[in-house]
């Protein structure tokens, strides 16, 4: 494996532990106006990702690093030619940042259901982009031989990217559902385990379709063949196998399908895409590359050295707040949120 392959490789881990960690954070705060029934509820589901939910948000800014660092012209393509929808993300995520710390420093229920809003919101809205973003990655975009991207935000939603952001937002919702089940306990755990299991056929029924239109959309899966290979389809397996783990009440199990689903996804995506990194609509040959976008050699091996020495410890230290911070949220909890 050359260097190149390598950080391909690495960003994508990054993606895995962000759509991971933080889909989950996301699906809570997509449920918290619906789920929660009083404020007690409601700061009990806040508090379930509490210790979290910033740290999950390091894999995405590790992620952008990365990709900066390693292909700086995919970098600038994506970051220009998707300016808009990632500065409303941003606005986004800054919004659900504040709606955090400000929620509790006021009783009055009238300035906290307008958080609580909020924090809804910006879950709901960096679901939908993450997974328009992915869709327009797999079915290509106006890229022209200098690597700029020449269309305009309209551009950006077709019927394909759209699907692919209702499809990560119905399996965000199903993943954080499936959390709140593992982190909180009583009435609230029960009506976590029941919007799950509303939930999960929708999120079977949206993601299928979503991948068997990528045989007409996109060239992934003609890439890959009728037989798709062992990891897309263990993915789907893991996201049926959910739906039964839910109805058994097995929170924990029915969490592990569906993070196994979500991660074998995003393998299947950059498997689709290798040695590819932004697919040219307009001309195969005009696609940004794992090679024609890569910084220099030697930046590549002093990045290597970096991350063999740093990475481990931040996967510890998080490894390490989620053990601390494993206990249900209940009734005798500290609530900081």
């Amino acid at each position: 494996m050359d260097l190149n392959t390598l950080w391909f490789a690495l960003i994508g881990v990054l993606v895995i532990g962000f759509f991971f960690l933080e889909g989950f954070d996301y699906g809570v705060g997509i449920l918290l106006p619906f789920l929660g029934k009083d404020d007690q509820q409601r700061r009990w589901m806040i508090n379930a990702i509490g210790p979290f939910w910033d740290a999950n948000e390091v894999w995405l800014i590790t992620a952008g690093g990365a990709m900066f660092a390693a292909f700086p012209d995919w970098y600038a393509t994506m970051f220009s030619g998707l300016y808009l929808p990632l500065v409303i993300l941003l606005l986004a995520l800054i919004m659900r940042g504040v709606a955090f710390e400000f929620r509790s420093k006021h009783d009055s229920p009238r300035w906290r259901r307008f958080w609580d809003w909020m924090l809804f919101g910006g879950s709901l809205l960096p679901s939908i982009l993450w997974g328009v973003a992915l869709g327009n990655l797999l079915v290509g975009l106006p890229i022209d031989a200098s690597m700029t991207y020449i269309g305009g935000f309209w551009t950006l939603l077709k019927p394909y990217p759209l699907l692919w952001g209702l499809t990560t937002l119905i399996i965000f919702t199903l993943h954080g559902a499936i959390f709140l089940a593992l982190k909180t306990e009583g009435e609230l755990r029960q009506r976590a385990l029941q919007a799950a299991g509303r939930i999960w056929p929708a999120a079977v029924v949206i993601g299928f379709f979503s991948v068997g239109l990528g045989y007409f959309y996109t060239d992934m899966f003609a890439r890959l063949g009728v037989n798709p290979g062992v990891i897309p389809l263990a993915a789907g397996a893991a996201m049926l196998s959910a739906g039964w783990f839910i109805r058994q009440r097995r929170g924990d199990w029915a969490f592990a399908m569906t993070g196994t689903s979500i991660t074998l996804s995003v393998v299947t995506m950059f498997t689709g895409l290798y040695p590819r990194l932004m697919v040219s609509s307009l001309n195969p040959d005009w696609s940004l590359t794992i090679y024609n976008a890569a910084s220099s050699p030697y930046t590549l091996r002093v990045m290597s050295i970096i991350a063999l020495l740093f990475v481990p410890v931040v996967i510890a230290y998080q490894a390490w707040s989620y053990y601390i911070f494993r206990r249900r949220i209940g009734a005798d909890s500290h609530l900081e949120y």
